[in-house]
């Protein structure tokens, strides 16, 4: 049943990405990257959804909640951060990417620091950072594909095929179909996984007797999981919510949804029914980490958290073994939509930010096609090797693109922040955060080094442009 699932979706990919391909309007960076900046509220929405909730969530989070118990329901807070975060962001930059035609998030520090000596720089530093932040990004999701694609077919093609084979598809299927071929495979995937995760939290809450019965039984197998967090513990929470609020908005096929709406009135309809997802589901996949500490007992590794519950599930009858496949498809279809936007933003990133290629030429799409190409063979090495968890693997992108904070965030908002030291804290706070993690200092105090690095970064660009000469802002900002 799986297999035959599987070759179903992947040839109903190809379709899809056929259909894009014939929507395409030319060959602009414009078109390719932003679908023509024609997304609507519905579509947009779930594009956004898929972006934010992907094979990290799917199989990182259960896997944490395995591990960690029941404190990791402040997971949902990390999603609600994003949203409010956004909020921060959307209202000033989306009437500037329509006003100047953003492609990339560099296209708005050209605008901003382009009256500096140092403002090309941090375009390209910015740029750099975000590539290998993606590239990280992309080798989660190359990841989570091999894991999903072994489970659903019963191990009938293994982990590596599932890597290898997925990945060429996802490079045909971003080549052909753009961001127009995503968003709208974005749209089925996001109904199936919802659909799918409400069905299996709703069987392992009826098999262990409800929210009470799961805490009983947790409580039984491994007693520390119900305990009340230590202070260490929730520094480490909320250096979370904040590693990940800041960061996760700073990814740039986030920033390039906000480019691609329709208008301002579809950004908003789609951020106000994001506000929903965190519990519909973060809490969800939070629940199912936690029911399987009692249901699989010790000594599973975290990524195989999810795959496990839904092979028990998929033995309790034909209608279990639907829905199991049903939430296989979901996830592998919301890890291979991330792994295409990933691809489509390291190719623009490359092109326009790291390459300096126009904005308007078609030339840079091209480019920017054969460069995420070599980026995702690159990768896929590293993918094969399975000693990084996928939770791992979040922090460290996210301790990356905090590190973007100031050249966005923090410049939007304050007219005297000047190019020069925010360069300065962008490699001063980069260099400090990745030598530490090399070192093998992960956290201080329960608050994540790349946390402590924004300190250092915000230090640095704050008071640097306080001492020196005021920011030229344009007019237009």
């Amino acid at each position: 049943m799986g297999l035959g699932a599987l070759g179903a979706y992947l040839l109903a990919l190809l379709g899809v990405a056929e259909l894009a391909r014939r929507r395409r309007r030319d060959q602009s960076p414009s078109d390719h990257f932003l679908a023509g900046r024609e997304l609507g509220s519905f579509v947009l929405f779930l594009t956004l959804y898929a972006t934010a909730y992907s094979g990290n969530s799917l199989l990182g989070y259960p896997g944490r909640a395995y591990r960690s118990g029941f404190e990791f329901v402040m997971s949902t807070g990390f999603m609600l951060s994003i949203i409010i975060v956004f909020h921060a962001l959307v209202p000033r930059l989306r009437p500037l990417a329509v006003e100047h035609g953003f492609v990339t998030p560099g296209d708005y520090l050209r605008v901003r620091f382009g009256g500096e000596r140092a403002g090309r720089w941090l375009v390209v530093g910015v740029g750099a950072l975000m590539t290998v932040a993606l590239g990280n990004f992309l080798l989660a999701q190359l990841k989570a594909m091999g894991y999903v694609a072994s489970i659903v077919t019963g191990g009938a093609i293994p982990y590596w095929a599932g890597v290898v084979g997925l990945a060429a598809l996802i490079l045909f299927y971003e080549t052909r179909g753009g961001m127009r071929a995503v968003a709208w495979t974005d749209a089925a995937q996001g109904i199936l996984m919802l659909a799918g995760l409400g069905a299996l939290l709703f069987w392992l809450l009826e098999d262990a007797g409800g929210l009470i019965g799961i805490t009983t039984s947790v409580a039984r197998a491994r007693p520390e999981a119900v305990a009340v967090p230590s202070a260490t513990t929730l520094a480490y929470w909320f250096s979370t919510i904040g590693l990940l609020g800041a960061g996760s908005v700073l990814y740039p096929q986030a920033i390039q949804r906000v480019y691609a709406a329709r208008d301002g009135t579809a950004l908003r309809r789609s951020f106000a029914w994001m506000s929903f997802m965190p519990f519909a589901t973060t809490l969800v996949v939070t629940l199912i980490g936690v029911a399987a500490i009692a249901r699989l007992g010790e000594g599973i590794a975290p990524d195989e958290v999810m795959p496990r519950l839904l092979g028990q599930w998929a033995d309790e009858g034909t209608a279990a073994a639907v829905g199991a496949v049903i939430v296989f498809l979901g996830a592998l279809a919301a890890i291979m939509s991330t792994a295409d936007s990933c691809l489509l933003s390291l190719g623009s990133l490359a092109a326009r930010d790291l390459a300096s290629r126009p904005a308007d030429d078609p030339a840079t799409t091209r480019l920017g096609k054969w460069m995420a190409a070599s980026i995702l063979f690159a990768v896929i090495p590293l993918a094969l090797q399975r000693d990084l968890t996928l939770w791992r693997l979040i922090e460290l992108k996210m301790e990356l693109l905090i590190q973007c904070v100031p050249a966005f965030l923090l410049a939007l908002h304050w007219p005297r922040l000047a190019a020069g030291p925010v360069l300065a804290g962008l490699v001063a706070g980069t260099l400090f955060s990745v030598g530490w993690t090399f070192a093998g200092v992960a956290r201080v105090g329960g608050v994540h080094i790349g946390m402590v690095g924004l300190g250092l970064n915000m230090l640095i660009a704050v008071g640097g442009s306080l001492l020196g000469r005021p920011s030229r802002v344009p007019r237009s900002l």
